[in-house]
């Protein structure tokens, strides 16, 4: 895994320059630089750095694409997109995105009624809003609103029932009105054609949400008896996110635009979009050969424009807007995780830990015999030497013929000889030499949680890239896994020996070394959750000004443990008073003690719930 599949998944937004891993914008700064910045204010424990101009890139990127697509084929229809909130709704990810945007007329896609009013305050009145997902009549009532305002604003009907909803509060807030001001219409159907991968059921007869063929006819009779069919402006359908061929969203498209073309013949005059929903993959792959997608962006435009001008041309239609609400493909790339490495839990299998004898059974004379002279010409033969004096040591020790120091030195001298033979011959790539790389993969204790900031992780096995911050200019030998801080089994990255990661030899106690998780700028917040009581790590916008020098900005720091305690309804007040009582009430301590112990405790209750660092670099800093 040369450079960490940087060149895979890094899509040229970083670099690596001498022995670090860089910003590749503005003045190139190193994210160890940014990081060490950022803890030097005091804030300790995992950091979210967002970079605006990575979500400016991507939102760029997409309407340059489908413009070009559009030239090239002389498309007549425009090209729109949204940004669909429940792939990252945090304050710092929304106000960089509608900042960056406001060129592009970008805009938002609601699917609750909290994600509905932070579209209506935050998105520009020309730039769209689609609201999608269950509705009840507040929530549509609310879409109602959003147009009064002046808000260019489309509610996709999910079921019959919502369009029943959609009359009656027309009837309600328009009634007598000279000038009536309804959102715009769309309807999803439900397709045919099926997605792929974990996400497939968002389309095909079972998916959850859309109208079939009947109900879509049966809907267009009622928009046209209650005179609303001059609003009806969008079909809309999703088949699923992270698509990761480009198959299924063509026949989707067949589906999709015959409907749209059938409804235009039918009478629907006023429809003029198609809305082909998310699902534009990203790139999570590190290695070569795995790679998550079969397409490219620009294919993915040329077959949604040709595939539309098609239809259309065969049907005598126009040709319909082009709607997109990809979310992954805009948030992932924003943001990156960046966690310090606590301990390395194997190394105790070094040198510094024998405790060789004056006098030691054979077979470890023997072992620290082929330790000592291992070199390339021999490693495999004194392998399977070492493989084999340890089976018999551990027999010897379970009949009680060495002891626990002779079992100690076995296990440390074995691994070492496997480390070292596995170095030597790195280079031949056999299954018994990954095999034994599961044996000797180094444990790295990382301060963060899994749960909270890798979700996709644990719950979908989804792949992030990771790789340290710093020493790219040294091979990394170390089969690693990664263990979050949680009391949890499962917050682990495991050694893969197929997808294999490797890391640094490092003495923790004497530097520090800092992991980094890309990506994760989709989904990944939103659906993290507060295993042990971890929050959302502390967060920071790194921005850049006219001269290209970063800038660290709106610092937002993990939830310390009140805050934490009071969002699951404790009464903190109750818990403040009832520690100080007990402390103060205590017969064992002066009054001096009392008020130490006091101030500790506050100190500790104002700080957050990721550990500090180690003790070592403690007392440095």
């Amino acid at each position: 895994m040369k450079h960490f599949g940087l060149n895979i998944w890094g899509d040229n937004n970083f670099i690596i320059d001498h022995d670090t891993i860089n910003v590749n914008h503005a003045s190139r700064p190193s994210l160890l630089q940014i990081t060490q910045k950022i803890r030097e204010k005091g804030y300790k424990g995992p950091l979210l750095l967002r970079f605006p101009h990575l979500i400016k890139k991507q939102i760029s990127t997409l309407f340059t694409t489908f413009e070009k697509a559009k030239k090239e084929f002389d498309y007549k229809g425009n090209f729109q997109a949204v940004f669909p909130l429940k792939v990252n709704q945090f304050p710092n990810f929304i106000e960089s995105l509608i900042e960056v945007s406001q060129a592009y007329n970008y805009g938002l896609e609601a699917g609750s009624k909290a994600e509905l009013i932070i579209a209506m305050s935050k998105t520009p009145l020309e730039a769209p809003i689609t609201v999608n997902g269950f509705k009840d009549k507040e929530m549509i009532s609310l879409c109602f609103i959003a147009a009064k305002m002046g808000h260019n604003i489309t509610v996709t009907i999910e079921g019959l029932g919502e369009l029943e909803t959609i009359i009656q509060v027309n009837h309600e807030l328009n009634d007598g009105l000279d000038t009536p001001i309804v959102p715009k219409i769309g309807v999803r159907i439900r397709l045919h054609s099926t997605g792929i991968g974990i996400w497939a059921k968002s389309g095909g007869y079972g998916s959850k949400f859309g109208l079939t063929s009947t109900e879509l006819l049966e809907a267009y009779e009622m928009l046209k008896k209650h005179t609303l069919l001059s609003y009806l402006w969008m079909i809309h359908f999703h088949i699923g996110s992270q698509m990761s061929d480009i198959a299924p969203l063509k026949k989707a498209l067949r589906e999709a635009g015959n409907i749209y073309a059938e409804l235009k013949k039918r009478g629907a005059d006023a429809l003029g979009a198609i809305n082909i929903g998310g699902g534009l993959a990203v790139e999570y792959s590190q290695h070569e050969g795995k790679t998550e997608r079969n397409y490219s962006l620009q294919e993915f435009a040329n077959d949604v424009v040709f595939l539309m001008q098609e239809i259309a041309k065969s049907k005598g239609v126009d040709e319909p807007d082009i709607f997109t609400e990809s979310g992954r493909y805009i948030a992932a790339s924003h943001s990156v995780l960046v966690a310090p490495v606590l301990e390395l839990f194997s190394q105790e299998y070094n040198e510094k830990g024998l405790r060789l004898k004056e006098k030691n059974p054979p077979l470890i004379e023997e072992l620290n015999d082929l330790y000592t002279s291992l070199s390339r010409k021999h490693a495999r033969e004194y392998l399977h030497d070492a493989l084999d004096h340890m089976e018999s040591l551990l027999t010897l020790f379970d009949l009680g013929y060495i002891d626990l120091e002779d079992r100690s030195n076995t296990e440390i001298l074995v691994n070492l000889i496997i480390k070292k033979a596995i170095f030597l011959l790195q280079n031949e790539g056999t299954d018994e030499l990954k095999k034994l790389q599961d044996r000797i993969q180094e444990k790295y204790l990382v301060n963060f949680s899994a749960f909270e900031s890798l979700p996709d992780f644990w719950g979908l096995a989804q792949h992030f890239p990771v790789m340290p911050l710093d020493r790219l200019n040294e091979k990394p030998t170390n089969p690693a896994s990664i263990w979050d801080i949680t009391c949890d089994s499962d917050g682990e990255i495991g050694f893969n020996r197929n997808l294999p990661l490797y890391l640094h030899d490092i003495d923790v106690s004497k530097e520090e070394y800092f992991l980094a998780f890309f990506l994760t700028g989709a989904y990944q917040e939103v659906l993290g959750m507060k295993h042990n009581l971890f929050t959302h790590p502390t967060e920071a916008v790194i921005g850049f000004d006219d001269e290209g020098n970063y800038t660290v900005d709106k610092l937002i720091e993990a939830q310390n443990l009140m805050d934490i305690l009071d969002d699951l309804d404790y009464d903190t007040h109750l818990i403040d008073k009832t520690l100080t009582y007990r402390i103060e009430a205590s017969k064992h301590l002066s009054k001096e003690e009392k008020q130490a112990l006091l101030d500790k405790l506050y100190l500790y209750l104002s700080e957050n719930s990721y550990l500090k660092t180690i003790q070592a670099i403690d007392e440095r800093e």
